[in-house]
């Protein structure tokens, strides 16, 4: 919808709000509304993500270079498997990061919201690469039901089992909880991911317990169970990214934001009120209704209003667009012209 607005006034409409920043630097730094502290908070975000990328890479890369010492002196085929897939999940944070990079370019005139749902092309590509991690754990089982194989040296196969489910959760654990603090569901699914990954290591080490104890079926057994895991790990993350892609956001958000709008001085009602991810941070675009007998500049300035409660209450709200319609009779449609074209 469009909106008429006043000349311009002393009030700056750039309403970006580094949430995540400390209180001691909101304590030294005044309370701004500007563009640069909006792009500030994207590239904070960026940044963020970049680190926890750098270092989950070397993590796991890491614990693949442990589990590889390993299979030299043992010969697991296993946990060969393993190894090779865990070298093959650090490189996914080269989507990520490729995606984090292209987030922080600067809105064109083709690309007007900017470039963050690069990141959720990053995640499709992250669900991909755990649906595969799921087929070929379930064709690893069924293959070693069929032709069971020995399994030498399994103290040694079973530590590596241990370092890999450790390298693995922590890397989950850091990206999961960083991806929700920055809002990328990319970061989160890379992070269930990662989870996945941890239980095929300890496949391999309750496959190595259960060849220890004579009982080699143990291997292809727990394969299968870790199979479904992983599938239940697929379907969370699926859903994330599916909802990310589809607009989709928590009701709360709604509820919260209709309760902010109809406390602003000069509000009378609250219409639609409609949220979408861009990348790390949340847009919106709402309704109001306020008395007929305002000026254009008095009901601009209880938009204006309207937009920063809105930033302030909302976390990870970068910008609301308020459209202000009037009160009057029920009778009364001040939209009538545009019936024909919805």
């Amino acid at each position: 919808m469009t909106r008429l607005d006043p000349p311009p006034h002393d009030h700056a409409h750039g309403h970006g709000h580094g949430h995540g920043r400390s209180r001691l630097a909101r304590l030294l730094k005044p309370h701004s509304h500007d563009t640069a502290d909006r792009t500030d908070e994207a590239l904070e975000s960026s940044t963020r993500g970049m680190r926890v990328l750098a270092i989950s890479f070397a993590v796991l890369m890491a614990t693949a270079l442990v589990q590889a010492v390993i299979v030299a002196l043992s010969g697991s085929v296993a946990l060969l498997g393993d190894t090779l897939h865990n070298f093959a999940d650090a490189l996914t944070a080269v989507p990520l990061a490729i995606a984090f990079s292209v987030g922080r370019r600067t809105a064109t005139r083709r690309f007007t919201y900017g470039y963050g749902r690069a990141e959720d092309l990053a995640g499709i590509i992250i669900v991909a690469l755990i649906a595969a991690s799921a087929a070929l754990a379930a064709y690893e089982a069924v293959k070693r039901l069929i032709t069971p194989e020995d399994i030498r040296a399994p103290a040694l196969v079973a530590a590596a089992g241990v370092v890999g489910f450790i390298g693995n959760e922590w890397v989950a654990r850091y990206r999961i909880r960083v991806g929700r603090e920055i809002g990328s569901a990319a970061l989160v699914a890379d992070g269930l991911h990662a989870r996945t990954d941890g239980f095929t290591s300890l496949a391999v080490l309750l496959s190595a317990g259960g060849a220890a104890l004579g009982f080699p079926l143990a291997d292809p057994i727990v394969g299968l169970l870790i199979t479904a895991a992983i599938c239940f790990v697929l379907r969370d993350a699926a859903r994330e990214i599916y909802h990310r892609l589809m607009d989709a956001v928590d009701p709360n958000l709604i509820t919260q934001a209709e309760r902010t709008l109809a406390a602003v001085p000069g509000v009378v009602s609250v219409g639609s009120v409609r949220m979408r991810w861009i990348g790390h941070t949340l847009r919106a675009e709402v309704d109001i209704k306020v008395s007929h007998q305002m000026t254009l500049i008095e009901a601009h300035k209880v938009a204006v209003e309207a937009e920063h409660r809105l930033i302030h209450d909302l976390p990870r709200l970068k910008a609301a667009t308020v459209h202000a319609d009037p009160d009057g009779p029920s009778d009364t449609d001040h939209h009538a012209p545009l019936q024909t074209h919805r």
